[in-house]
């Protein structure tokens, strides 16, 4: 995703609370050579969190209503 000068890389999934699931869910971002945000949307509800990679992980619904929310 494009908005102005920023750039953002979106990883869908249905859920990441299983670590084997997040890391097959991150393998593509985890592939990207720049330093764009990378960010993985889930269905379930979720605080957003960032992981020592610098992946943000964040729910559908405050990603979609919250427009500050990718900014965390």
């Amino acid at each position: 995703m494009n908005r102005g000068d920023q750039r953002y890389y979106i990883q869908s999934a249905l859920s990441v609370a299983n670590p084997d699931k997040r890391k097959q869910e991150i393998a593509s971002l985890m592939r990207i050579p720049d330093s764009f945000k990378k960010i993985v949307i889930t269905r379930d509800y979720i605080k957003p969190w960032r992981d020592e990679n610098g992946i943000l992980y964040i729910g559908i619904e405050q990603f979609l209503l919250d427009e500050d929310a990718i900014r965390l």
